[in-house]
């Protein structure tokens, strides 16, 4: 492709993708744009529209176009977007993801409209995550603790009680790993691991081992943490699961999901969203499934995603989208997440009314939001936010390398570690 071509291209890519962000033509002044993956998810876009709805009831004359773009093609879109000067008015994005937007100085420092608001920030569950060079350039919407969701009737069968820490884990696995018919071949897997290498979901599922064995992947000052015997435990034990074949292999975490509700594994680490998925099973299915925290403490926490709104905005617009930053960060509607979402909002005592005859294990999502919560856990690694993925590239190539070839674990974090400080 000619160099006047390629740019014709690019061009055409950036307009396109400005329509959706308003950046294309004149556009009504009293209308604000948001972008989102959520859309028409249910729960989450059900709030969201809510949300909406009561914003522009409140604000007569301004409406808000909701667009949604695939969570598989957003970041690079919104990358497009905020590059070519036409970002949403109202920011929606990863927990995963804004450093970077935030690093090329693209969004707004909240400090001052916090400053001048009533928004409370203290104890907000993953709310330090949204600090970048010192300031405030996001507010978490989603922080969430690991739960474990488990067949009751497999563990009855084979006489396994309820695992409460690793050594349990470990045994409960195997005894639950099992060949039904004697072909060879594993019928039923003591425990759902995804081991599909590719993005950050290995490194959220080893997380679970390396923070009960009391280690992380940073320090609090950024700087890689490997090369301790902690690390060397922890990469042993998950060593030891895919070395015991009492996982399914090179799975991603969607396949493996599946294959609890098929009753084809006995048990899942994962994130408050497992309970949808446990609804997709069969009645029989349902009524052997059961969520309980995780036998590892802490347990592995994350942020999900955050609301923020873009530094070049003009100040009338600025004051619009913060207007409904407030709303969605007032009690009332952090209620209306929590009940609509099906999981605990982030704001301290947003618990809705009545809210476990909806969400029977309501009170266990936030018993392990706020002990991941108080023990600083996210997925995200301090130091490392803008290079996550070469960094959870690094780490899944040395442990599978660690696997295949046998090593020693505490060899495989000292290369790990080597490896991450040559990336920094």
């Amino acid at each position: 492709m000619t160099s006047r071509r390629l740019t014709r291209a690019i061009a055409g890519s950036v307009a396109a993708l400005a329509l959706l962000a308003g950046g294309a033509g004149p556009t009504a002044a009293q209308t604000l744009k948001l972008i989102s993956w959520q859309v028409d998810e249910k729960g989450y876009g059900d709030w969201w529209q809510a949300a909406i709805d009561e914003f522009e009831r409140t604000h007569e004359g301004v409406t808000i176009e909701f667009t949604k773009v695939p969570r598989d093609s957003f970041a690079d879109q919104m990358t497009t977007l905020f590059a070519s000067g036409s970002p949403p008015d109202i920011v929606h994005l990863a927990s995963f993801e804004f450093q970077a937007f935030a690093d090329n100085g693209w969004l707004e420092n909240l400090d001052p409209w916090i400053a001048q608001s009533d928004l409370d920030l203290d104890g907000w569950a993953g709310q330090g995550k949204c600090e970048w060079d010192g300031d405030t350039v996001c507010i978490m919407l989603l922080y969430f603790g690991y739960v474990m969701a488990y067949n009751q009737e497999m563990l009855d069968d084979a006489g396994v009680a309820l695992p409460t820490n690793w050594d349990e884990f470990h045994e409960a696995a195997k005894a639950l790993t099992k060949d039904a018919d004697g072909d060879g071949l594993i019928d039923q897997y003591g425990v759902g691991i995804s081991t599909a290498a590719g993005s950050g979901q290995y490194l959220s599922e080893m997380l679970n081992f390396v923070l009960d064995a009391g280690a992380y992947w940073t320090t609090d000052e950024g700087e890689p943490a490997f090369d301790t015997p902690e690390m060397a435990e922890a990469l042993g034990r998950w060593k030891t699961l895919i070395k015991d074949g009492v996982t399914p292999l090179d799975l991603p975490a969607g396949d493996v999901r599946q294959l609890l509700i098929e009753g084809k594994t006995a048990m899942r680490l994962d994130g408050p969203w497992i309970y949808g998925v446990m609804q997709e099973a069969s009645p029989e299915m349902q009524e052997k499934l059961v969520l309980v925290a995780p036998p590892f403490h802490p347990p592995v926490g994350g942020s999900s995603n955050v609301i923020t709104m873009p530094s070049e905005l003009d100040e009338d617009r600025k004051q619009l989208v913060w207007d409904f930053i407030e709303l969605v960060t007032s009690e009332e509607w952090q209620r209306k997440f929590a009940e609509l979402g099906a999981s605990p909002s982030p704001r301290p005592g947003a618990v809705p009314e009545g809210i476990t005859e909806v969400v029977p294990h309501f009170d266990l999502l936030l018993e392990t939001m706020e002990e991941a919560d108080q023990a600083g856990v996210d997925r995200i690694p301090t130091g490392y936010e803008v290079e996550f993925n070469e960094f959870a590239k690094l780490i899944t190539e040395e442990t599978q390398r660690m696997i295949i070839e046998d090593l020693d674990p505490a060899d495989a974090a000292a290369r790990i570690q080597e490896r991450a400080q040559a990336l920094k």
